[in-house]
């Protein structure tokens, strides 16, 4: 995989578990101290991707839950082996290890409509067949980004009401320090 903007050294990572026990490997992004309690703004090292179901004439659908061991993960493994990449099942999301082409920004269109602000950009990776049914791999073009809480040098996912809770003070509080969008 070809070094992003964080190539100018060696960045720390941190390993985030969720509440299944899946892991996560992250480069450490920012440290944002909050009431005493050290959160971090992390990147995973593999590319995330998601799951979609393909649909004739239909946006694509994203499967936000899924079981690891869905048939429809075997067949992704299956096809993403063919292109020498495998298929993690980590924590918070799906996520692809192996050398992948990353996308030049300036093919990306980048004359957004207002009316597209709340839709994500993803690249299709892969697409395959499962049941007569079509499903892609995309690779999410924006940021993503993962919330811990650091506890005795381990990193906590936070996730539903806590992330609610602190998601808005982590923002003004990154906004403050001018991070780049």
């Amino acid at each position: 995989m070809r070094d992003s903007a964080s190539s100018s050294g060696d960045v720390p990572t941190v390993l985030v578990r969720d509440g299944d026990g899946r892991d996560l490997l992250c480069f450490l992004e920012q440290l944002v101290p909050l009431d005493g309690t050290d959160y971090v703004l992390l990147t995973p090292v593999d590319t995330p991707v998601s799951l979609f179901r393909l649909q004739d004439n239909a946006d694509p659908e994203p499967i936000l839950t899924l079981n690891s061991s869905e048939p429809i993960l075997s067949v992704a493994d299956v096809v993403l082996q063919e292109h020498d990449l495998t298929l993690v099942r980590s924590a918070v999301t799906l996520t692809v290890s192996g050398e992948l082409d990353e996308p030049d920004p300036d093919e990306l269109d980048d004359d957004d409509d207002d009316e597209d602000e709340d839709s994500e950009t993803f690249e299709l990776l892969v697409s395959f067949m499962v049941e007569q049914q079509e499903y892609g791999l995309y690779i999410p073009l924006d940021p993503f980004f993962v919330v811990a809480r650091m506890v005795d040098g381990q990193a906590e996912l936070v996730e539903g009401e806590d992330f609610d809770r602190i998601q808005p003070r982590l923002e003004a509080e990154l906004e403050e320090r001018e991070w780049p969008e």
